[in-house]
């Protein structure tokens, strides 16, 4: 589904410095896979997905998707963002519409679609509130139904619940999955949390400490469908396995970077 190869990515920092954000970074995500990212912070994971979703050039390398290379965004892949990126004018019923407009679908089409949506997140009734009127949570339910109401192939989630306290969290997360289990997307999702990287993931893609690259990906073992027990899943033998392998392997590239900073 999508092939990266080769992937170098530099930019010019605030004080004139370049900054090598991604280096030679080989991944390929399988149709209908749900993939999560995680890595130290800035090592790039980021950079990655804006680049998978066409919203940034990069130096070097190739994006396919399906084959057919990535020249900017396109209409098989949405994208989910951190900070909720609502139109803070607009109803709620309008942002989930808004991609629907820009396509050219007819009025009646797009309200009905995004009704629908609006009611499988569970925000039915919202539709005529403004997006400062929701909590975070919901910000982010109206943001997962937008980027859902284009009907796209790829979902690219970029820490979608980084925003958002504890229990709405695990909430948006159960829900996430339940999601994807009905419409099987395939799913990439940036996160710096290890337990989210387990508990969504069929496999983790390991980014190294920038210069980002591919440094691992690890397999999750754990049964789908998992939404019905996400709390069930989260106490299992296994969860806590692939986590602690994870933490010593994110602990190991925080010491090599800080010993390679040092020798610099």
């Amino acid at each position: 589904m999508i092939t990266v190869h080769g992937l170098c990515k530099s930019f010019t920092a605030r004080d004139g410095e370049t900054v090598e954000a991604l280096r030679d970074v080989d991944l390929e995500v399988a149709e209908n896979e749900f993939l999560t990212v995680l890595g130290p912070s800035g090592c790039g994971k980021t950079t990655l997905l804006r680049a998978l979703a066409g919203l940034v050039p990069w130096d070097d390398g190739d994006i396919l998707v399906d084959g057919e290379p990535v020249r900017g965004p396109g209409p098989e892949r949405s994208m989910v963002f951190q900070n909720f990126a609502l139109l803070p004018w607009a109803t709620v019923l309008e942002n989930v519409a808004f991609g629907l407009r820009l396509r050219g679908v007819a009025r009646a089409e797009r309200a009905e679609r995004a009704r629908s949506l609006l009611a499988t997140v569970g925000l039915a009734g919202c539709e005529a509130k403004l997006p400062g009127e929701l909590s975070g949570g919901m910000q982010q339910r109206v943001g997962i139904a937008r980027a859902l109401a284009v009907r796209p192939r790829v979902l690219l989630m970029d820490e979608p619940f980084g925003a958002v306290d504890e229990q709405t969290r695990r909430l948006l997360q159960e829900e996430l999955l339940a999601l994807w289990e009905e419409h099987r997307l395939t799913v990439v999702f940036i996160t710096h949390s290890m337990e989210e990287a387990v508990l969504l993931g069929d496999r983790v893609a390991l980014m190294s400490a920038r210069p980002g690259r591919i440094a691992e990906i690890v397999p999750v073992g754990l049964e789908r469908p998992r939404s019905r027990d996400i709390s069930g899943l989260a106490r299992s033998g296994e969860y806590a396995e692939i986590t602690t392998y994870l933490w010593e392997r994110l602990r190991e590239m925080h010491a090599e970077h800080r010993r390679d900073g040092v020798a610099s």
